[in-house]
């Protein structure tokens, strides 16, 4: 148990911060960027230290918790996992919130000369925060009902961002994303309701931390209770078959808001079906491993194949979220220690990387006339080198290429991967083998073909007046990419506690 409630404050503080903004009437946009940007920072600061004091040994609650009567225990609670999530979404919305404001000017004019009508500034930063402190309580949450809460709220601000500010059919793609993500979450709330009304809505506990096994009590029922857990939490990863709204709603949402929707949002399926999923029906799960195994295959090849064609930059990193999300369902497929902690670690990888990314997109789409053409760009190294320099970091992010945390990621999902392969069959390691192969091949590609396309090779006519962004653009990604080459040099304190803590749970089953 924490001497202060450090994990409260990491959520109420930026709340506080959400409800100012709607009643400062007359502060201007930099100042509420800035009080939005520092409460998220301040976040970020909070989750740090509870890491390193408490989740660094293992489980450690918040000391404001209360139970309520047929639901459970509502408190929040901090680990390695935990930490890896919620310091990623704190540490990334802080930095995007910065880079809102002068991309949000630009998109401001753009409505403008479109004649729409939208809400301002005030409005803008009251959703934007209110939809990043929801992220960080979905993690930290112990109880299915806390999670669904949390989630739903991830739901609203996202839904009404897109709506307001998004590109496009905006309001078209909206109610899409909307009713594609509430179908998951309602899925997941059918699941967690049948094993709520036999065992209890919590997957943790106060006294004995992960309440492993527990949703096995079910009997016949567990299989169809977890399958509905899992692709409740599928849809919201957005893995093959479940992915159609994501393409349409991450590549027209606002810029910024792609940044938070499409690393930050859709891996907290993925943590919290390790977390929920598997801890409640570990051996049920592991049932499960084989076919989804295989669909985290399926999802890395075809969302690296669609990538690989795409022609619009923001579609392209949108489909790469897709082929992204296969690694982590992968880790997790694994059932082993070293796989699940790098499905955990690379939820900060994606973070960190993709957020540079369509943060980079966003530059090139204020500062080139809204271009978002691949086949129209080129050479743009040589005029925009600070640009360039960031989208490579990115790109360096989610290959897996050193000094990038993404190298570590990579192979501890890598490692438990082989060791499934290698404990099913021979037939399983070689097909497994190839899969492989073909997924990392392809994210390699078209990670590093697009670098070439769009900022390397001869410089298009058309972009011979092009110039650097602004600092206010590109200067706040720095932090990002400064704290992805930090995480690969401090390894050590995330991986070591990571593969103990998840050790713990899976060897004991």
């Amino acid at each position: 148990m924490m001497n202060l409630p450090l994990l409260w404050a990491s959520i109420l503080v930026p709340l506080a911060a959400a409800l100012a903004t709607l009643a400062a009437k007359k502060a201007s946009a930099k100042s509420l960027a800035t009080l939005n940007a520092a409460s998220l920072a301040a976040s970020a600061v909070l989750i740090l230290y509870a890491y390193l004091a408490y989740g660094m040994r293992g489980l450690a609650f918040d000391p404001i918790y209360f139970r309520v009567d047929g639901i459970g225990l509502f408190a929040l609670t901090m680990d390695s996992m935990v930490f890896a999530a919620s310091f990623s979404i704190a540490a990334v919305t802080s930095v995007i919130a910065v880079y809102s404001l002068p991309y949000m000017r630009h998109r401001f004019e753009e409505l403008k000369e479109e004649g729409a009508e939208f809400p301002g500034w005030r409005s803008y930063y009251f959703l934007y925060t209110l939809f990043a402190l929801s992220m960080i309580g979905t993690v930290m949450s112990t109880n299915t009902i806390e999670f669904y809460l949390f989630l739903e709220l991830t739901l609203i601000p996202s839904f009404l961002l897109i709506a307001f500010y998004g590109y496009g059919d905006r309001v078209k793609i909206a109610i899409l994303y909307l009713i594609w993500t509430h179908i998951g979450a309602l899925l997941f709330l059918i699941g967690a309701l049948a094993v709520g009304s036999a065992v209890g809505f919590d997957f943790i506990s106060l006294n004995t931390g992960f309440l492993v096994g527990l949703g096995e009590k079910l009997g016949p029922l567990a299989a169809t209770a977890a399958a509905l857990l899992v692709i409740g939490l599928a849809v919201k990863m957005a893995v093959l078959g479940l992915h159609i709204w994501l393409p349409y709603a991450h590549a027209e949402a606002p810029t910024p808001i792609s940044a938070l929707l499409s690393p930050n949002l859709i891996g907290i399926g993925g943590v919290m079906m390790y977390r929920i999923v598997y801890v409640l029906f570990p051996h049920t799960f592991a049932g499960f491993s084989q076919a989804l195994y295989v669909w985290a295959l399926a999802t890395m090849i075809y969302g690296g194949l669609m990538a690989l064609s795409q022609t619009d930059f923001k579609r392209l990193l949108a489909y790469s979220s897709v082929s992204q999300m296969g690694y982590m369902l992968l880790g997790l497929a694994s059932l082993s220690a070293f796989g699940i902690a790098g499905a955990m670690l690379h939820y900060m990888v994606h973070a960190f990387g993709k957020a540079l990314l369509f943060a980079v997109a966003g530059i090139l789409i204020a500062n080139l006339h809204g271009l978002r053409d691949i086949t129209k760009m080129g050479g743009l190294a040589s005029k925009m080198p600070y640009t360039a320099a960031l989208a490579l970091l990115g790109f360096m992010h989610i290959t897996g290429i050193p000094p990038t945390v993404g190298i570590w990621s990579e192979y501890l999902i890598i490692r438990g991967a082989v060791e499934k392969a290698l404990a099913t069959s021979p037939a399983w390691y070689m097909g497994a083998t190839l899969a492989l192969l073909a997924g990392i091949g392809l994210s390699t590609a078209y990670a590093f073909l697009t670098m070439k396309r769009v900022f390397y090779g001869p410089l298009r006519e058309s972009l011979r007046e092009a110039r650097e962004a602004p600092a206010s653009y590109w200067a706040p990604l720095i932090v990002l990419a400064a704290l992805g080459i930090t995480a690969f040099i401090l390894a050590s304190p995330l991986i070591d506690p990571l593969v103990s803590q998840i050790g713990a749970v899976v060897g004991g089953v």
